[in-house]
């Protein structure tokens, strides 16, 4: 199941590792960046923020705000932990967008040795990607324009597998709405608002099918 993600992982850690040396860095940084941070959109966020000489404090201020949507779904995963404490301080750290989607699909729900291996398996087609990238950005002078749409033909694979998996609507629903509703209000924080809003439907929905179940 990892290999749906490395489809989208690669071209876009590719990506990542391109445009990050294109900018002035160098290909080790960028490797350490995607094992030590490992979190796309604020890796791709770094870039311009780096070439701008801005302080460290503020590159981790822009990462908290835009990966604290994972501690939500952290929360959904509390009881599948794995009981030695790297391995599930590894998986808090490895767990992804994508990585969640492909575990929460599964059915049985893997072990948490096993979400722990797939996560490894999905960081490691990113620093792949990252590795690839960074080398073409200092040997060749090429353009990767049009391998940023990976990522969206991945989370469009991924939704069809978790309806398929559910066959739940409303979820479906509510995010296309949410953006909408928010594009219009606010269009300039649209997409932040629909995150909220979508989170928050989450957390309804989830406690409304546990008490359904209890």
């Amino acid at each position: 199941m990892s290999l749906p993600v490395a489809m989208g992982y690669v071209p876009l850690g590719t990506v990542f590792g391109f445009l990050f040396v294109q900018a002035g860095g160098s290909w080790y940084m960028a490797l350490a960046a995607s094992l030590w941070v490992y979190a796309g959109a604020s890796q791709f966020a770094m870039i311009p923020m780096l070439a701008a000489g801005l302080p460290v404090a503020s590159l981790a201020l822009a990462a908290l705000v835009i990966n604290l949507r994972h501690a939500f779904y952290g929360l959904s995963l509390l009881n599948d932990q794995p009981k030695n404490q790297l391995t599930r301080f590894y998986l808090i750290f490895a767990l992804t967008d994508e990585t969640y989607s492909v575990i929460t699909t599964l059915k049985p729900r893997p072990t948490p040795e096993q979400m722990a291996l797939l996560a490894g398996m999905n960081q490691a087609w990113w620093v792949l990607g990252t590795l690839l990238g960074a080398g073409l950005g200092t040997q060749l002078p090429v353009s990767l324009t049009g391998l940023d749409f990976a990522l969206a033909a991945l989370f469009g694979v991924l939704t069809v597998e978790q309806w398929r998996a559910t066959r739940a609507w409303l979820p479906l629903l509510i995010a296309p709405v949410s953006y909408a509703l928010m594009l219009w209000f606010m269009p300039e924080q649209a997409l932040l608002l629909a995150m909220a809003v979508c989170v928050l439907s989450s957390i309804i929905l989830s406690a409304r099918s546990s008490k359904g179940a209890v």
